[in-house]
């Protein structure tokens, strides 16, 4: 077994003439670099100001990568390899990672850096740009994602929209999952329209409590105070996330075993009556996927052969809603992403300029369903799809929030959130703000939809069935005035043909109180 070197000037095998980079969103224990003890490699796993400071992350989503970076390092040195790990103590002089790998290559004479393809256009750039003098830099595959990184141009074309649907279609034939000579299991693709009830009284007493756990982060929450990390949200001693294999694992095993009989049916169910609130039937394994501590073919392939071995329990719908998140649309943003960086970063199709309301940070606001999901992603730095897509994010797509500080603050908030996976989910898919690229219709919708899918309206000092009172519910007049404002760019959309005939039927006098309601809205958003 080798001792993780904590130190840059650590003594490394005299044949050692080769840094392996990997980075903090690479932790796969299957990649083939590993499958062999070599000792011309060194590894090199760092914590980097750099990488804190891009954006200001939520203080347990900074904890879960460092403390899992740490526990991947402790593996690979387990296994035999040399591994150097550098804290923040270790990498503070560095101004960025180049400026580091230079110094550790000079140190040591190396020459020689190997890298995995990293998921993030900045992260790309900074390392397809390297040039050290009488330095080799070799790029390659992460071996991670089913689509293989050189297929993404076949899959998908810049600036034009590909349907989800169709992309998973070819997913499910390509890799066999869930097929049947050729057909799809169950005689249909998606079963979407049955994945949508909302949580009864009557169900909220059987969401199973979540696994959580309990990690040791103390140390890493000194050294980012040490090191005057700023972050956001709320920091506990004990990180409830899994950051290792094993744990990654056993949350696997217990979404199969407690949570998937349920998944697909609630899985755009909100609630703030239930214990369990705030993770319901959801998996929470993005974060352990995201930084590839567990692979997307491994999580699919458990799931099926659970749902195969109880298929009188668990109904196919279940697992198709699960495998399509996965398989299907997983792989499809970071495909859009790719094949549309760098520009898709700046893109504002809908010319939104209003700065985020002050309530992002701190969940005070009167809005019960902003508050309680603002407030859940403060505390847990989670929030699931439903919350992020038609609740913070149908608000800020209605009162035309800046794309860029909205981008800003899910990649941020989020302890999956990565760019790559993030953009497109954000600036794409809740914001339109790339013209329909991922999207063929804004996500717009007033307090009616928030009523139907969840119970944050009856303890909501805002009424949800007013539109223009002094108590009416924000979303109300918000989501009307998004659809006069934009009429231009969405009237002629057939997926919204209804909703502009219901506006036109609404008589002068009504347009004008609720489009004046939502300008005063507008003009105070910090206070609703």
């Amino acid at each position: 077994m080798t001792t993780v070197y904590n130190t840059i000037s650590a003594s490394l095998s005299p044949q050692t003439h080769t840094l392996r980079l990997i980075l903090g969103d690479q932790l796969n224990a299957s990649h083939s670099w590993f499958k062999h003890v070599d000792p011309t490699v060194v590894y090199v796993i760092a914590e980097l100001k750099q990488e804190t400071a891009y954006v200001k992350h939520h203080v347990q989503k900074v904890c879960a990568f460092f403390a899992a970076m740490a526990q991947f390092a402790d593996a690979l040195a387990h296994c035999g390899h040399q591994v150097m790990y550098l804290t923040l103590d270790e990498t503070q002089p560095f101004s960025d990672l180049p400026t580091l790998l230079e110094h550790i290559c000079t140190q040591h004479q190396l020459n020689t850096i190997e890298y995995q393809q990293p998921d993030e256009y900045r992260l790309a750039k900074q390392l397809s740009e390297l040039s050290l003098p009488g330095i080799k830099s070799t790029c390659h595959d992460s071996e991670h994602f089913l689509l293989p990184f050189d297929d993404i141009k076949r899959e998908f074309t810049a600036n034009k929209h590909v349907k989800m649907e169709f992309f998973y279609r070819r997913m499910r034939k390509r890799f066999n999952v869930l097929m049947q000579d050729d057909e799809p299991l169950g005689g249909q693709w998606n079963f979407d329209q049955q994945n949508r009830e909302n949580l009864k009284k009557a169900d909220l007493n059987d969401i199973p409590s979540p696994l959580l756990f309990a990690n040791d982060v103390s140390n890493i929450i000194s050294r980012l105070e040490r090191h005057h990390v700023a972050t956001i949200g709320k920091a506990e001693n004990q990180l409830l996330w899994p950051v290792n294999r094993r744990q990654s694992r056993q949350l696997l095993d217990f979404f199969c075993h407690h949570l998937l009989i349920r998944f697909g049916r609630f899985q755009d169910a909100m609630t703030e009556n239930s214990q369990a609130d705030w993770s319901l039937y959801h998996s929470r394994l993005s974060f352990a996927i995201n930084a590839k501590i567990l692979s997307p073919g491994e999580v699919i392939n458990k799931v099926i052969s659970h749902w195969q071995a109880n298929q009188t329990e668990i109904s196919l719908t279940q697992v198709e809603g699960f495998v399509r998140q996965i398989l299907g649309w997983r792989e499809y943003v970071r495909g859009i992403y790719w094949i549309n960086m760098p520009g898709y970063a700046t893109q504002n199709a809908l010319q939104a300029q209003r700065p985020l309301p002050g309530y992002f940070w701190t969940a005070n606001t009167k809005m019960n369903c902003m508050h309680h999901a603002i407030k859940q992603s403060l505390d847990f730095a989670y929030a699931h799809h439903i919350q992020r897509l038609m609740v913070t994010g149908c608000f800020s797509l209605l009162a035309g929030i800046n794309p860029d500080e909205v981008d800003q603050w899910y990649l941020g908030i989020y302890i999956d959130a990565i760019e790559w996976v993030e953009m497109p989910n954000t600036r794409g898919m809740t914001q339109f703000a790339d013209g329909g690229i991922v999207a063929t219709k804004p996500y717009a919708a007033s307090g009616n939809y928030l009523n139907k899918m969840g119970d944050y309206c009856k303890s909501c000092h805002y009424n949800v069935k007013l539109k223009t009172e002094a108590n009416a519910c924000p979303f109300n007049s918000l989501y009307w005035h998004f659809i006069q404002r934009h009429q231009q760019h969405f009237g002629r959309n057939p997926r919204m043909t209804m909703v502009y005939k219901n506006w036109q039927k609404m008589n002068a006098d009504t347009q004008q109180a609720i489009i004046h309601k939502a300008e005063v809205l507008l003009a105070d958003l910090d206070n609703l």
